[in-house]
């Protein structure tokens, strides 16, 4: 009886990190160009605004806030898979730390809080239920909690998460991982928003350099570990 060798498995790697980054960023970026350009100029409001321009906004509007549902739901999936695959991908390059971890835990929880996000503001589309002031600020209020704080500290997370073992195992150029550390410094400081309105500009301050810093990560990430990174340096666990 012939003994045939035991099949090795099959390491797949996932999808590619760039497509994944790069849809998720154009699909943000689209969530708030393209509903200013149908409204005719008029942009998203602020739950910190005027109460009657808010009101205005989402009854004269309901075709600019159901794209931006739309872009904003669609922008979380790829959001999901580029995170599940970094995590994998970092397990990959020998890291043990917690890292992968925390990235794969700040990047769902990241897309989950957009999902929810897109679902709020979904319902301000409705005609039905934009008639009742209350429920338009509840709706709009928590459309901005959930894809404001919600979002940008766990995105931080997930920039933590891939900065540091990026940073301690050599797997970045040490200015990404350090600028990734800055971004994540300040999402998390961001959390103060919740209770500070007048914080709220941390959110934009994170928002974009985190959306611009996984475009670069999703390229600068390798798939192999180098030679000269093949055993943890400096006592620093990879």
């Amino acid at each position: 009886m012939a003994i045939t060798a035991p099949a090795r498995p099959l390491r797949q790697g996932g999808p590619p990190l760039p497509p994944t980054a790069i849809a998720t960023v154009a699909l943000v970026m689209m969530s708030l160009t393209l509903p200013a350009v149908l409204s005719g100029g008029q942009t998203y409001p602020s739950p910190f605004g005027d109460e009657g321009a808010i009101l205005d906004y989402f009854r004269t509007n309901p075709t600019p806030v159901l794209v931006t549902a739309l872009l904003q739901f669609a922008a979380s999936f790829p959001l999901a898979i580029f995170t599940a695959t970094a995590s994998v991908r970092l397990n990959r390059l020998g890291v043990r730390a917690p890292g992968a971890t925390i990235a794969l835990v700040g990047g769902v929880l990241a897309a989950g809080a957009m999902s929810i996000s897109a679902m709020m503001t979904w319902a301000l589309s409705r005609p039905e239920l934009v008639e009742h002031d209350e429920l338009v600020r509840m709706l709009h209020d928590l459309a901005f909690i959930s894809g404001g704080p919600a979002f940008v500290v766990p995105s931080g997370l997930l920039v933590a998460g891939i900065a540091v073992p990026g940073l301690l195992a050599g797997l970045l150029p040490r200015w990404l991982a350090w600028a990734g550390l800055v971004i994540a410094g300040v999402a998390v400081l961001a959390t103060l928003s919740f209770a500070v309105p007048a914080l709220a500009f941390l959110l934009p301050i994170a928002r974009f350099p985190t959306l611009a810093w996984l475009i670069i990560v999703a390229f600068r990430l390798p798939k192999h570990r180098a030679p000269a990174n093949q055993s943890p340096q400096r006592g620093v666990p990879a």
